[in-house]
């Protein structure tokens, strides 16, 4: 008669436990390889938006603007580059003198385009399509957004621009970036559905000298932030032109937190945006939007050179400043 011998529970314990051991050593290799993998997809996207940008410039002799407006707003910079992303049959429907949520856009459904170039694939939300309300309705978010300088982006009264590479109504070319291509920013990567608050006084042309001077203008604003992620407003439309929303200014470096206590007791890393471009005649827009990214210890920025590469955070103030001004005549060196 065979006997049948089975584990014992020392036994078993001990095939648990080296099972154990082996997926912890394991899985983070895993991990770190499909970090690696979408850091990879991550530029790629970048580096289509740079060829994007620069056939733009060749057909237009100009680079797009942020946007268009008198008293109305028009499309993003991502909307104008379509054609060049073969787009070209949603680019084909839609009217860019006019607001892409206006009734007539709006019906192409193109708002709702997922264009898988404008995401990150570390950003757990970028899938998530934004309920922008009645009016406006879903809406695809972004991931990249285009270099407004480094803190003034627009007056309305002089229609005069910041010192990035695009703003409202600019008419920049390539060689408007006199410190060169290769040393001055054109594009970074952003979280959707960031938290912001805007409309506020006048902050005056003193570039925030930290994080926790912007409270100080939460009064009376208008705050797209909340505990829900629908609540949080900021980079959750590619197609509206507003620093908020498509693109990033130099205040702060990379993945700086900007800590805001907010009324419901909660903290917030904000964007602020002092007024809405394109609500106001008179009033200038300055505005704190931090590139931020999922990828650990930095962001994935584009130059306008169309050079793709990861900038960490402790890259040093000064510096990171001096690559979003086109013609600041910095000395930026290696960064």
């Amino acid at each position: 008669m065979t006997i049948r011998r089975g584990f014992t529970l020392i036994e078993l314990l001990v095939v648990i436990a080296i099972i154990a051991v082996l997926v912890a050593l394991i899985l983070p290799a895993v991990q770190s390889a499909r970090e690696a993998a979408r850091r990879t997809q991550c530029r790629n996207h970048l580096r289509q938006i740079g060829i994007a940008i620069h056939n733009y410039a060749d057909v237009h002799n100009r680079l797009p603007p942020s946007s268009t407006f008198s008293l109305r707003e028009s499309w993003s910079v991502h909307g104008r580059i379509l054609p060049y992303l073969e787009q070209t049959a949603a680019y084909s429907r839609i009217r860019l003198e006019i607001e892409w949520h206006d009734p007539i856009n709006l019906a192409t459904g193109v708002q709702k385009l997922n264009i898988p170039v404008y995401h990150c694939p570390s950003d757990p939300n970028s899938d998530q399509l934004y309920d922008a309300g009645e009016g406006e309705g879903f809406v695809q978010t972004v991931n990249y957004g285009f270099n407004y300088g480094s803190w003034f982006v627009y007056d309305p009264v002089t229609n005069s621009g910041g010192d990035g590479m695009f703003h409202p109504n600019a008419s920049l070319t390539l060689d408007s970036a006199k410190d060169g291509l290769s040393q001055t920013l054109c594009a970074s990567e952003v979280k959707c559905f960031q938290s912001y608050f805007r409309n506020t006084a006048d902050p005056g042309p003193e570039i925030p000298p930290s994080p926790a001077y912007l409270a100080q203008f939460a009064g009376g604003a208008s705050f797209e932030l909340g505990p829900s992620l629908n609540d949080n407003g900021g980079h959750n439309e590619w197609c509206e032109g507003t620093v908020h929303d498509s693109g990033f200014t130099t205040v702060f470096t990379p993945n700086t937190v900007v800590d805001y206590e907010h009324s419901d007791g909660r903290h917030y890393d904000i964007d602020y945006t002092s007024r809405y471009e394109g609500t106001s005649l008179f009033q200038r827009t300055y505005a704190a939007v931090t590139s931020r990214s999922y990828h650990t210890g930095s962001v994935t920025v584009l130059l306008m050179d169309g050079s793709v590469r990861p900038v960490t955070n402790s890259i040093d103030r000064f510096l990171w400043r001096s690559l979003g001004t086109r013609s600041g005549s910095e000395v930026v060196g290696e960064f």
